[in-house]
């Protein structure tokens, strides 16, 4: 069987992906990645590739898909297929760096205040004030605390450049943003799907950087149907 291997983003946790857990179809067996310990995104990739055996298809969220990229790099004989959601492949650019230090400090400062700063610009302008939402992200956030907050954002500077090695990964993909993430939006999609040999985007209407849980239902339908598309080469 193939493991669905569920991976969170910056600061999240398995909240993220619980939707596409719950509705994960036969012959795919879902499991939570936890990738709060790791201070490089290789590092993150190697670990869940010795933690969890068998052929494997990575489901990753933001900083979550740059590991399920390092995954299949890593590993392309175990990794049967990817799922992209809201992620980006390019290297630290310029500008970046102390924006990236400023959230650390932020975040040892006042965590909660970060939480309010980062999470609404997240989300679809719609959902922002949906207090159920806003609080369970929140809380998310909170739980994860500042030095896994720094711990990930240092991965995140020193991130490989997933454009060097995506025209060698050669299993399916499937590339999913909202038309409201401003943080990876659809271009920053198709420039992945222009180098991946076998990619395919779909773009959820109303749905920001938090697509799956903003857009749960069109999030699942979209990767449930992308799964069926494509089982036996998945199986294989």
């Amino acid at each position: 069987m193939t493991t669905l291997l569920l991976i969170p983003g910056l600061v999240s946790d398995s909240r993220v992906w619980r939707h596409v857990a719950a509705a994960a179809p036969a012959g795919f067996a879902p499991e939570n990645a936890d990738v709060t310990r790791d201070c490089t995104i290789p590092a993150m990739a190697r670990r869940l590739l010795e933690e969890f055996d068998g052929p494997l298809l990575p489901v990753g969220h933001s900083m979550g898909g740059r590991v399920a990229m390092e995954m299949a790099r890593q590993a392309p004989d175990r990794v049967r297929g990817l799922v992209l959601a809201n992620t980006g492949h390019n290297a630290l650019t310029e500008g970046e760096l102390p924006k990236r230090q400023a959230k650390i400090a932020l975040a040892h400062a006042d965590m909660a205040g970060l939480a309010a700063e980062w999470l609404p610009p997240m989300l679809a302008p719609a959902r922002r004030d949906d207090a159920a939402l806003v609080a369970e992200l929140t809380e998310m956030v909170l739980a994860a605390g500042p030095q896994v907050h720094e711990r990930q954002i240092r991965a995140l500077i020193d991130r490989p450049d997933a454009a060097a090695y995506l025209p060698a990964i050669a299993c399916p993909i499937l590339l999913l943003t909202g038309t409201e993430d401003g943080w990876s939006p659809e271009q920053q999609h198709r420039e992945i799907a222009d180098l991946a040999p076998d990619a395919e985007l779909q773009v959820i209407a109303d749905a920001g950087h938090f697509m799956p849980v903003e857009r749960p239902a069109e999030t699942v339908a979209a990767i449930n149907g992308w799964l069926s598309r494509h089982e036996e080469a998945l199986h294989d």
